[in-house]
């Protein structure tokens, strides 16, 4: 499929400057199996994002991929810096993206991101997983959006 004829490789170029538009019908079919399929995809978190951003709801999802990279660092001055960033865009009250999560868990990242660890994060990541298997994805599943995605790469054979 060209991409000057893909309406989704369009919505990417405008919404996240020149993504790939190489999503593959074996891909976009895999999403339907699990939530866990789509998250971990090479094109599913951001397609999943895009369509989140039409809910107003994509905070969830930013915070989800955030705690993944933040999982990754290795030096302790960058994982300080980093937990005290998505603490003030995602865990404090009134955060810009603030996320849903129970008290428990908030008061546990309060008292542990003076010295963060790894798994600061871990339980807010698995209740914002949870609520979005439960309540986006099987809305995603059942959107205009991903239905025109998967029409329209069956339709091209792609």
């Amino acid at each position: 499929m060209s991409p000057n004829t893909c309406w989704l490789c369009k919505m990417f170029r405008a919404e996240e400057n020149g993504i790939s538009s190489k999503v593959s019908l074996e891909e976009v079919l895999q999403w339907s199996q699990s939530f866990e399929n789509l998250v971990t995809s090479k094109y599913g978190p951001m397609i999943y994002k895009t369509y989140l951003k039409t809910e107003h709801s994509n905070e969830n999802i930013e915070f989800w991929l955030a705690c993944e990279a933040y999982k990754k660092i290795t030096s302790q001055r960058k994982r300080i810096s980093m937990a005290r960033k998505l603490f003030a865009s995602y865990i404090q009250p009134q955060a810009p993206n603030e996320i849903n999560i129970d008290s428990p868990a908030r008061k546990a990242i309060i008292r542990n991101i003076q010295e963060p660890k790894q798994s600061c994060f871990d339980e807010a990541q698995r209740i914002i997983y949870r609520h979005m298997e439960r309540d986006s994805y099987p809305r995603f599943l059942k959107s205009q959006f991903y239905q025109k995605l998967k029409h329209s790469l069956q339709t091209n054979g792609n």
